[in-house]
């Protein structure tokens, strides 16, 4: 189990000790023991955590069949969420599909396109424009069916559904993924007879992704959920508290961004070097960002997708303030292969590259901008995946929840709320005459005078 991903932390040993990461381990196995014992804060919301070895094969059938007739009925399913209900299903998608797939003539499963996860304006108008000559369906995902962003944008996409099928064939079309028993998008479901599926109380939106908020529209689009949950289970096996921490991914990562964090850095950047990891950085930006940042704690999560950013923020990782630390994830294998041809002029000088693939420059690029930011004082953690599929996405899925959980507690934090989130939503409500907000909507505009 120890070998489905491998991570390297030797390269922070200018700035951290062999000996001081090693004096973390009671520590970070400890905070392990609370996440499975449930005695840490936030302990309400710890369903993630054995979430893996709960899906069973008969959850995983229901999905596929709901899947499944929901791609017979329709070309595009727009799936609307926002948050965690919209990251960890992009983030795969993005990852499994192939980049130009709007580009091939023929489409095998639906199209997927988000709302929900912004109120411009401009996007909703040009989304109903872009599907009007496509058969329609609609993924919704929320747990109270009010918040404002995803409400609006299923208010929209409800009444265009209806006017086109009926209410009764609009029924059909749309699934809600939502709480078991109350809020408004379970009344709904129920009154109109929608099919449904439940966001378990306990796991919090940005620990979704393995439950029906991520996997019903990932296996509409094609992707393999079998496999991605495989992967997490034996993930959840090789992170588990029993495990000894030389063994144990989650806990040498999260003992490792302590440690630094510690030492005064403040922000942690992820970086890959292939493109389709670009929303699994942003997934896990939320991760991280709602999990850790409260209480004037927690590193920044940034990211850069390399070597695209070399030309726009490497300057600044090479040579800014030293508060930085690096986690790279590296993918060994990539599914297809390209070489580089000689050129008998070779007027741009890259003969001396003739009979290397692409990923081997890549990773000599990788490898290169390692030593030099490491030269540069930024402390590197790496992560590899021998391939980008959904065993080994399902299984960095559950190592990042994993070590997002011990790092918190080693913070001394909740990382299982996110009370500053409301700070925006009340403002916004008042601003916007939402009844109750009256008094506080008249300070706030006399304040943006």
């Amino acid at each position: 189990m120890k070998n489905i991903i491998h991570i390297t932390t030797d390269r922070i040993e200018g700035s951290v000790s062999a000996a001081e990461l090693a004096g973390l381990k009671s520590e970070i196995m400890a905070a392990n023991r609370m996440l499975h014992e449930g005695t840490g804060k936030g302990n309400d919301f710890l369903g993630w955590v054995n979430l893996p070895s709960e899906v069973t094969a008969a959850e995983l059938q229901t999905l596929n069949e709901c899947a499944a007739q929901l791609s017979g009925k329709a070309q595009v399913i727009v799936v609307i969420g926002i948050g965690g209900s919209y990251l960890g299903s992009k983030a795969v998608l993005e990852a499994m599909n192939n980049s130009f797939q709007l580009l091939h003539k023929s489409q095998s499963h639906p199209i997927i396109l988000f709302a929900g996860q912004n109120i411009s304006e401009d996007y909703l108008y040009e989304l109903l424009e872009a599907v009007k000559s496509y058969s329609l369906g609609v993924v919704v995902i929320s747990k109270s069916g009010t918040t404002t962003e995803p409400a609006v944008a299923f208010r929209i996409f409800k009444e265009e559904i209806e006017k086109r099928y009926g209410k009764a064939e609009a029924a059909g079309r749309i699934v809600a993924v939502t709480d078991a028993k109350r809020g408004a998008l379970r009344t709904l479901a129920s009154q109109e007879g929608y099919a449904t599926f439940v966001i378990p109380d306990n796991v919090g939106g940005r620990y979704s992704v393995l439950t029906p908020v991520g996997l019903l529209p990932l296996s509409a689009a094609g992707v393999n959920i079998n496999e991605l949950v495989r992967g997490a289970q034996d993930m959840a096996r090789a992170t588990a508290p029993e495990v000894p921490f030389e063994e144990n991914p989650a806990a040498q990562y999260a003992a490792a961004r302590t440690a630094l964090y510690r030492k005064g850095f403040k922000i942690e950047i992820l970086a890959s070097y292939d493109p389709k990891l670009l929303y699994v950085s942003e997934w896990w930006k939320q991760l991280y960002g709602e999990s850790e940042g409260k209480e004037g704690k927690g590193l920044f999560p940034a990211s850069v997708t390399l070597t695209a950013d070399l030309h726009s923020m490497g300057q600044y990782i090479q040579q800014g303030e030293r508060t930085l630390i690096e986690t790279v994830i590296s993918i060994n294998t990539p599914k297809h292969k390209v070489v580089i041809d000689s050129d008998a002029a070779n007027l741009d000088g890259l003969n001396y590259l003739s009979g290397k693939r692409i990923s081997e420059v890549n990773l000599m690029a990788e490898m290169g901008t390692m030593l030099a930011h490491v030269d540069g004082g930024v402390p590197n953690i790496r992560i590899e995946l021998p391939e980008l599929n959904e065993y080994y996405l399902g299984a960095l899925l559950y190592f990042f929840e994993k070590a997002c959980g011990i790092s918190g507690y080693a913070l001394g934090v909740n990382p299982f709320d996110q009370p500053g989130v409301e700070a925006y939503k009340k403002n916004m409500f008042a601003l916007l005459g939402k009844p109750g907000y009256e008094e506080q909507g008249e300070a706030l505009r006399k304040r943006l005078k």
